[in-house]
């Protein structure tokens, strides 16, 4: 198993740092520096606790005032790159909030971003004033650097996993189109990934906007239809008719005797019947094509997994997209591990599985999940 984020900050880590912080500024003390930092609580700490550990001793030990301690990372930020470094924003976030400071603080963080990232800490400046930031980052969206430009994006994302919700624009996202139209054709790999995922957290709240934000902008550039249709992924999840067409994923049309006539034939088996918690399962599935002309199908399957409640919540994985040649089959086997994640422990019981195809269950199966065997 891969080693948690958070040991990145080990002692090494630590005294490296803090000599190099002594290079650009004779008086700071290495040793009380790092006491500070690993102190009791430490070792408890997760990633973005300890990095607000090191923040905090930052502002103990650099000079008093702000801009000179800005003046001091300024010396040391162009050697301290990637994810490690979000003290650096974070610094800005702690101790740069005041009005007086706010300039000062746009500046760093827009510097530092470059280096490393300054979604999280900026979201602090949003809440404040959601205004004059969303004003502040659509200016962003004109930046040379890529990095600035994604931030313009990143972080002001509804949803941002690790950071702080924007509850605003949650429910009411306005603000943020602005500065998504930008970019939605924006050279950027890296810039196009965050807009999509802009798009897919506002679509999460507010689907009919998405939808027309869509339609607007299909067909028009090859970046921009890359961002929608990313974007639109929970949508299209969800099968939402509206957007299943756009991307052309053909409909079901119910047959005389029930069923769809999309799908001539559908199953699926689960071997073995019963699996422990950290045993796995095998699918083997089939889909037959209706004969005649070609269709986008989306193939998933779907697990009712069984929550400590008892009750249980669909998750539906995909196995196949594309399009087939009228009266194709498409079969396969998958291989599903019911091994506990970060993201979701398992429990036993009756779990249903189920095959589904352009958001319409077809067939379904049954697997007992049991508790894992002590041995």
């Amino acid at each position: 198993m891969a080693e948690p984020l958070k040991v990145m900050y080990d002692g090494l880590f630590l005294e490296r740092f803090a000599g190099l912080v002594k290079t650009a500024w004779p008086p700071f003390k290495e040793a009380a520096f790092v006491e500070r930092v690993r102190d009791d609580s430490w070792e408890q700490l997760e990633l973005k606790a300890r990095a607000r550990k090191i923040t905090i001793a930052l502002g103990a030990e650099l000079p008093e005032a702000y801009e000179d301690a800005l003046g001091v990372l300024y010396q040391i930020d162009e050697q301290c790159r990637g994810l490690p470094y979000i003290f650096f924003p974070d610094f800005v976030e702690v101790f740069g909030m005041t009005p007086q400071r706010w300039q000062l603080s746009m500046a760093a963080l827009e510097r530092f971003t470059e280096r490393s990232t300054s979604e999280f800490a900026i979201r602090a400046f949003i809440l404040t004033d959601p205004e004059r930031m969303a004003a502040h980052m659509l200016a962003w969206t004109s930046h040379p650097n890529e990095h600035v430009r994604r931030l313009a994006s990143e972080g002001i994302r509804p949803r941002l996993p690790w950071a702080q919700a924007l509850p605003m624009f949650k429910r009411d996202p306005a603000p943020i189109i602005p500065i998504l139209e930008q970019l939605k054709a924006d050279p950027s790999l890296y810039v196009r990934k965050s807009v999509a995922n802009n798009l897919n957290d506002i679509a999460k709240d507010h689907p009919e906007l998405v939808i027309q934000l869509a339609r607007a902008w299909h067909g028009k550039d090859a970046h921009t239809d890359w961002i929608i249709r990313h974007g639109c992924r929970t949508l299209i999840k969800q099968a939402h008719p509206q957007i299943m067409a756009l991307f052309g994923y053909s409909e079901h049309e119910d047959d005389p005797e029930g069923g769809s006539a999309l799908v001539a034939v559908a199953e699926l088996e689960v071997q073995p019947s019963t699996v422990p918690i950290g045993g796995e399962a095998e699918l083997q599935y089939v889909v037959k094509l209706r004969e005649g002309e070609p269709a986008k199908l989306r193939i998933e399957y779907g697990i009712d997994f069984v929550k400590s409640s008892g009750k249980t919540a669909i998750k539906r994985f995909l196995l196949s997209d594309r399009e087939y040649a009228g009266g194709a089959v498409a079969k396969g086997t998958r291989a599903h591990r019911f091994a506990d994640l970060t993201t979701r422990k398992h429990y036993s019981g009756l779990h249903r599985m189920s095959l589904w195809v352009n958001g319409r269950e077809v067939a379904a199966a049954e697997l007992l999940v049991t508790e894992a065997d002590p041995t």
